[in-house]
């Protein structure tokens, strides 16, 4: 070997006396075994004798090397040796050694100095290995310097290299440069595509994802059931089915197995979009292809009936798989008490929780989150001392978090306040639930600048917080009246920009109705359509119900003529309230014709309608104009109330 041969002809520096001493240790420890005296003959023949290393040697060595430089040079000779490859273990060890010597010569350019030093041959493998440990220890800028570094000393960055650094611009948001990388690069293989389309699937970047997967197919290299099942699963998460199932027949006429993850993400995929029929048709062709579910495929299909509120459709899949042999774990528990208790299955959601013993399941985090939520719907706040006397649940932040909106709702504000302080004092890190928790919990006990206070300084320390926070702040205060102080808080919320949803402004659109300024609503309910915020239904209903109760009919017919054009639905609430605006501003018959109008148009359901007549508007056609105030009186009831205005608060949770 070239190094072993030049050790003498050092300078005769200490750093070189180390070096030759560490040498013949090195010698000493690699040397084959001692030879016996008749084959001392073929030892003084000057035949050539092999080294012999493994993974073990290597690591006990490169932990007792006498300096970090020592340990890097002896790394980058083992990696010269024929036939051998350095193991994950030695990798690890040379992330210290590396990052310490980056701390004490801080650039690429004077380590590489230092291993010429004591006699390294720089060749393009120390690039690639210092490339590799950089990467490996995530000290990303130095990826980049060595990059460059290996280009400056005369050496061409190979697939590997370019590879690398691909992956690097990836992993710090860099797509564009990333592209670009995989552009310019002459000989992509397999790995440049597969480190893309990895990092594009964890960004969600679909359009790029499309980009390189056709490229990848054009230079005949095809992804691998593992890439092509997260293609799959990012293309589900995203709602994108119709490409799913590109992906999917792309996988068949490749000849990859169609496995029992990809149709557990298919299915899972159509649930997740609220279409559980064709989620269960996609279950029953994978049950034709012969293919038998798991556990999870169940778990998925009867979370979506229950999240479709199809309780029959869900207990009879249920049913099958127990028929099929297997048996609920917690997972499909915490699943179904969670499920049953948003669809108002109270009773059944506890029963599922009482079978937990005779199953041996032991309840975790997600069952007792569950319960909470159970508890909080069905307003049943004095069942919680009884549960959670017999459970040994870690209070985590989830739990934390379950239990501030308990509090809050069980009005016991003031316990909210303080487990927020117990969490603190824990080391828990609060998140978004946990600041609408604490700002709940100071509004509810009457503690108003406080909670201003908070919520000042959480947006000035937390920027990007969530929509819910900025909105539960203005909810609380327009609960209690205080509409000037909830609409500052809005109005600069809106100048700074904070994200705000449609939640948001329903309850801002709200307060103003309920202040009575009734213009004003409109006008934030045009603006919130120019930002880009689409109304909902609890939108429409809010603003129609509010003009009708302030008697502006030319603006309800404006607004349902606007309707009229979305596939949003009215509440019967709200067209009980236009039709007894359209009869109180009309003689009978003009409002009547009005109403016909309405119906044949689109802008009132028929069902509605029919409902109306079926109460007596069509009897007072029969009966003659005598009965006409009679019919009116039935239907109109006072429309100044209030309540002629949906509860908000009460229709987004």
């Amino acid at each position: 070997m070239i190094w072993r041969c030049r050790w003498g002809f050092l300078p005769s520096t200490p750093a070189t006396a180390i070096f030759t001493s560490f040498r013949l240790i090195s010698v000493r420890l690699f040397s084959a075994p001692e030879v016996s005296s008749t084959d001392k003959s073929q030892a003084f023949s000057g035949e050539k004798k092999t080294l012999i290393i493994n993974p073990q040697i290597v690591h006990s060595t490169l932990l007792n090397c006498p300096s970090n430089l020592i340990a890097l040079s002896f790394f980058l000779w083992c990696a010269k040796q024929p036939n051998y490859f350095h193991d994950a273990q030695a990798f690890d060890c040379m992330v210290n050694v590396v990052s310490q010597l980056t701390k004490k010569y801080l650039t690429v350019r004077r380590i590489v100095g230092e291993l010429e030093n004591i006699g390294c041959v720089i060749k393009p493998q120390t690039f690639l290995l210092l490339l590799r440990i950089y990467w490996r220890s995530a000290l990303y800028g130095m990826v980049f310097e060595t990059f460059h570094e290996m280009a400056a000393f005369g050496f061409t960055p190979n697939t590997f290299a370019r590879n690398v650094v691909m992956d690097v611009l990836y992993r710090i948001g860099h797509v564009d440069k990333a592209i670009k990388v995989l552009n310019d690069t002459h000989f992509p293989n397999f790995l440049t595509f597969n480190i893309a389309l990895c990092n594009l699937c964890k960004l969600s970047d679909l359009s790029n994802i499309s980009y390189v997967s056709r490229r990848m197919i054009q230079l005949g290299y095809y992804p691998n059931v593992k890439t092509f099942e997260m293609i799959l699963n990012c293309f589900c998460k995203m709602g994108r089915l119709a490409e799913a199932y590109q992906v999917l027949g792309l996988m068949i006429t490749l000849g990859a197995s169609v496995s029992m993850n990809v149709w557990s993400i298919l299915i899972d995929g159509f649930c997740r979009l609220h279409q559980p029929g064709l989620a269960y048709a996609l279950f029953k062709k994978m049950l034709r292809t012969g293919c038998s579910p798991n556990l999870v495929i169940y778990t998925s299909l009867i979370k979506g009936f229950l999240d479709s509120r199809m309780v029959n459709s869900a207990s009879s899949i249920l049913n099958r798989m127990e028929c099929d042999g297997y048996v609920p774990d917690l997972v499909l528990c915490n699943v179904l008490i969670d499920c049953l208790s948003k669809v108002g299955r109270y009773d059944d959601a506890f029963g599922i929780f009482l079978s937990l013993s005779d199953r041996n399941l032991v309840p975790d985090s997600y069952t007792f989150c569950s319960l909470l939520s159970n508890i909080c719907l069905s307003r049943r706040f004095s069942l919680l001392p009884n549960i959670a006397s017999g459970l040994a649940i870690e209070g985590d932040l989830r739990v934390c978090n379950s239990l501030l909106n308990y509090f809050c709702k069980a009005g016991y504000p003031l316990h909210a306040v303080q487990l927020y302080d117990y969490m603190l004092a824990r080391g828990l890190t609060p998140d978004k639930y946990s600041f609408v928790g604490l700002l709940s919990g100071l509004c509810g006990a009457g503690r108003f600048d406080e909670a201003v206070n908070v919520y000042q300084a959480l947006i000035r320390y937390y920027p990007g917080l969530d929509a819910h926070v900025h909105t539960v702040i203005v909810d609380r205060l327009i609960r209690v009246g205080k509409y000037h102080r909830a609409f500052r808080l809005f109005r600069r919320a809106l100048e700074e920009k904070y994200p705000l949803d449609v939640v948001s402004y329903n309850f801002a659109i709200y307060g103003l109705f309920k202040s009575g300024s009734i213009y004003e609503a409109y006008t934030l309910y045009s603006q919130m359509k120019e930002v880009g915020v689409f109304p909902n239904a609890h939108t429409y209903n809010l603003v129609i119900s509010g003009f009708c109760k302030g008697r502006d009919l030319k603006m309800v017919k404006q607004l349902m003529q606007e309707i009229s054009k979305t596939e949003v639905e009215l509440d019967r609430h709200t067209i009980n309230s236009v039709i007894k605006l359209l009869f109180r501003s009309y003689p009978y018959p003009s409002a009547l014709n009005q109403l016909i109008e309405m119906c044949k148009s689109g802008l009132i359901p028929d069902e509605v309608m029919y409902a109306q007549f079926s109460k007596g508007i069509a009897s007072g056609i029969n009966i003659g104009h005598a009965q006409h105030s009679l019919m009116r009186d039935q239907l109109l009831v006072d429309p100044s109330s209030s309540d002629d205005i949906p509860d908000v608060a009460a229709s987004v949770g």
